[in-house]
Protein backbone atom coordinates (compact mmCIF):
# COMPACT_ATOMS: atom_id res chain seq x y z
CA UNK A 1 0.00 0.00 0.00
CA UNK A 2 1.22 3.44 -0.79
CA UNK A 3 0.84 6.12 1.86
CA UNK A 4 -1.68 8.84 1.15
CA UNK A 5 0.13 12.13 0.56
CA UNK A 6 -1.74 15.06 2.05
CA UNK A 7 -1.32 18.36 0.26
CA UNK A 8 0.04 21.05 2.58
CA UNK A 9 -2.31 23.82 3.69
CA UNK A 10 0.33 26.44 2.93
CA UNK A 11 3.28 27.20 0.65
CA UNK A 12 6.52 27.61 2.64
CA UNK A 13 9.67 29.57 1.78
CA UNK A 14 12.67 31.05 3.57
CA UNK A 15 14.13 34.50 2.99
CA UNK A 16 17.49 35.71 4.32
CA UNK A 17 19.48 38.94 4.59
CA UNK A 18 22.63 39.27 6.72
CA UNK A 19 21.63 37.60 10.01
CA UNK A 20 17.85 38.03 9.58
CA UNK A 21 15.87 34.92 8.65
CA UNK A 22 12.19 34.98 7.66
CA UNK A 23 10.07 31.83 7.41
CA UNK A 24 7.18 32.70 5.10
CA UNK A 25 3.95 30.75 4.61
CA UNK A 26 1.40 31.67 1.97
CA UNK A 27 -1.81 30.45 3.59
CA UNK A 28 -4.50 31.38 1.08
CA UNK A 29 -4.49 32.75 -2.43
CA UNK A 30 -8.24 33.31 -2.42
CA UNK A 31 -8.54 36.03 0.20
CA UNK A 32 -10.72 39.15 0.07
CA UNK A 33 -7.85 41.43 1.09
CA UNK A 34 -4.13 41.39 1.71
CA UNK A 35 -3.50 39.95 5.17
CA UNK A 36 0.14 39.74 6.25
CA UNK A 37 0.95 38.67 9.81
CA UNK A 38 4.55 39.01 11.02
CA UNK A 39 5.42 37.43 14.39
CA UNK A 40 1.71 37.35 15.23
CA UNK A 41 1.27 41.09 14.61
CA UNK A 42 -0.13 42.89 11.60
CA UNK A 43 2.68 43.93 9.25
CA UNK A 44 1.71 47.61 9.61
CA UNK A 45 2.13 47.31 13.36
CA UNK A 46 5.42 45.37 13.17
CA UNK A 47 6.92 47.67 10.52
CA UNK A 48 5.33 51.13 11.13
CA UNK A 49 7.37 52.90 8.42
CA UNK A 50 5.53 53.33 5.10
CA UNK A 51 8.75 52.62 3.16
CA UNK A 52 9.17 49.27 4.96
CA UNK A 53 5.53 48.36 4.25
CA UNK A 54 5.94 49.19 0.54
CA UNK A 55 9.07 47.01 0.35
CA UNK A 56 7.15 44.06 1.80
CA UNK A 57 4.26 44.53 -0.66
CA UNK A 58 6.55 45.04 -3.68
CA UNK A 59 6.69 41.36 -4.81
CA UNK A 60 2.90 41.08 -4.44
CA UNK A 61 2.29 44.17 -6.58
CA UNK A 62 4.75 43.02 -9.27
CA UNK A 63 3.04 39.65 -9.63
CA UNK A 64 -0.52 40.93 -9.27
CA UNK A 65 -1.21 38.72 -6.24
CA UNK A 66 -2.65 41.51 -4.08
CA UNK A 67 -5.37 39.47 -2.37
CA UNK A 68 -3.39 36.91 -0.39
CA UNK A 69 -2.91 35.71 3.22
CA UNK A 70 0.68 35.40 4.44
CA UNK A 71 2.13 34.38 7.80
CA UNK A 72 5.77 35.22 8.61
CA UNK A 73 8.10 34.35 11.48
CA UNK A 74 11.21 36.55 11.39
CA UNK A 75 14.15 36.74 13.78
CA UNK A 76 17.69 38.08 13.90
CA UNK A 77 19.24 41.18 12.40
CA UNK A 78 17.86 44.70 12.53
CA UNK A 79 14.66 46.13 11.11
CA UNK A 80 16.14 46.75 7.64
CA UNK A 81 17.53 43.23 7.42
CA UNK A 82 14.20 41.80 8.55
CA UNK A 83 12.29 43.79 5.92
CA UNK A 84 14.61 42.52 3.18
CA UNK A 85 14.41 38.93 4.44
CA UNK A 86 10.59 39.03 4.50
CA UNK A 87 10.59 40.48 0.96
CA UNK A 88 12.98 37.73 -0.19
CA UNK A 89 10.85 35.02 1.44
CA UNK A 90 7.61 36.28 -0.10
CA UNK A 91 9.26 36.40 -3.53
CA UNK A 92 10.49 32.81 -3.20
CA UNK A 93 7.06 31.61 -2.03
CA UNK A 94 5.36 33.31 -4.99
CA UNK A 95 7.71 31.43 -7.33
CA UNK A 96 6.34 28.15 -5.96
CA UNK A 97 2.83 29.29 -6.93
CA UNK A 98 3.76 30.17 -10.50
CA UNK A 99 7.20 29.85 -12.11
CA UNK A 100 6.31 32.55 -14.66
CA UNK A 101 6.73 35.22 -11.96
CA UNK A 102 10.50 34.64 -12.13
CA UNK A 103 11.17 37.18 -14.91
CA UNK A 104 9.37 40.04 -13.14
CA UNK A 105 10.87 39.26 -9.72
CA UNK A 106 14.38 38.69 -11.08
CA UNK A 107 14.31 41.97 -13.02
CA UNK A 108 13.65 43.87 -9.76
CA UNK A 109 16.36 41.89 -7.91
CA UNK A 110 13.95 40.31 -5.42
CA UNK A 111 15.23 36.75 -5.83
CA UNK A 112 18.88 37.56 -5.15
CA UNK A 113 19.96 36.99 -1.57
CA UNK A 114 21.96 39.97 -0.31
CA UNK A 115 24.87 38.17 1.34
CA UNK A 116 26.79 41.23 2.52
CA UNK A 117 27.81 40.95 6.15
CA UNK A 118 29.95 42.90 8.56
CA UNK A 119 33.62 42.03 8.09
CA UNK A 120 35.39 40.61 11.12
CA UNK A 121 37.99 42.57 13.10
CA UNK A 122 41.57 41.51 12.38
CA UNK A 123 44.29 41.32 15.05
CA UNK A 124 46.56 44.37 15.22
CA UNK A 125 43.90 46.60 13.67
CA UNK A 126 41.38 48.87 15.37
CA UNK A 127 38.46 47.67 13.20
CA UNK A 128 38.15 45.34 10.21
CA UNK A 129 40.47 47.47 8.04
CA UNK A 130 41.31 50.58 10.09
CA UNK A 131 44.95 50.46 11.18
CA UNK A 132 46.45 52.49 14.03
CA UNK A 133 47.95 55.83 13.00
CA UNK A 134 51.40 55.37 11.49
CA UNK A 135 54.23 57.76 12.31
CA UNK A 136 57.50 57.81 10.48
CA UNK A 137 59.59 58.71 13.56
Amino acid sequence: MSPVTKKADYIPAVGKRKTAIARVRILSEKSNSTKIVINEKDYKEYFPSVEEQENILKPLKLTGKDKISISVKVHGGGKRGQVDSVQHGISRALLKIDEEFRTALKKEGLLTRDSRRKERKKPGLKKARKAPQWSKR
